[in-house]
């Protein structure tokens, strides 16, 4: 059965409702746009709250890193987004975030290159500008704690190794994972980036608190110092 673009959602059949899908079918039986819907909880004059997530979606090709990258000014372009349908979607990407974040820490022992890409996946993955993380490990390579040492522009962030290893000495890491996004998605180290892991890792070996590795996070991909041979 099809639905013109204009049919409000309460005069769908029960079963074709986001909401009665969802406790009839299950979470998992619900599209991106369906589970949107939820959250916009109401359309425009010419859009169901289906049909206007279908178009937000369409704006970006389908790809929720790229919604999560949206702001409210930005949300609120779409004709039947407010303030307050913006600050709610906003708000519950934040959550999902939080969630596989807290995720990362509670069950993550660093093994390999994927599994610290993983864990600072969502912190990282979603910004418009350059961010340096630490991943602290204890001695079993088990994440203690995952924090941001700074935050910059498009093109840049200032590192003050200082600050890392003040850092790990509070959280008593055994050793550290570094990690940097580039927000244009390339994921090539460039010079500084090669100068400022060489750094860090000399004063690392100094203060026993080792860096095995330097990871840089694009638009779902990453590059691996380690694996690279760059330490």
């Amino acid at each position: 059965m099809k639905y013109s673009q204009t049919t409000a959602i309460k005069s769908w059949a029960e079963e074709d409702r986001p909401r009665e899908k969802l406790k009839l079918k299950g979470k998992s039986s619900l599209s991106n746009a369906e589970l949107l819907a939820i959250i916009l909880g109401s359309g425009s004059q010419n859009e169901s709250a289906v049909q206007l997530s279908k178009s937000i979606l369409h704006s970006i090709d389908d790809n929720l890193i790229e919604l999560s990258r949206l702001n409210m000014e930005e949300l609120m372009h779409f004709s039947g987004i407010g303030e307050a349908k913006s600050i709610s979607i906003i708000a519950a990407l934040e959550l999902g975030r939080r969630y596989r974040s807290s995720d990362a820490i509670q069950r993550k022992k660093v093994t390999s290159s994927i599994d610290a890409y993983e864990a600072i996946y969502s912190y990282l993955s979603d910004q418009n500008f350059e961010q340096f993380y630490c991943i602290f490990l204890n001695r079993a390579n088990e994440i203690t704690s995952i924090h941001k040492i700074s935050e910059g522009g498009s093109s840049g962030t200032v590192v003050d190794p200082k600050k890392i290893f003040k850092t790990g000495l509070l959280r008593q890491a055994s050793s550290i994972i570094l990690c940097h996004n580039h927000p244009s998605g390339n994921i090539q180290a460039s010079h500084q980036d090669k100068s400022i892991t060489k750094n860090i890792k000399t004063v690392g070996e100094l203060m026993d608190m080792p860096v095995i590795d330097h990871i840089i996070v694009g638009k779902g991909r990453y590059l691996s110092f380690a694996d690279e041979g760059y330490l």
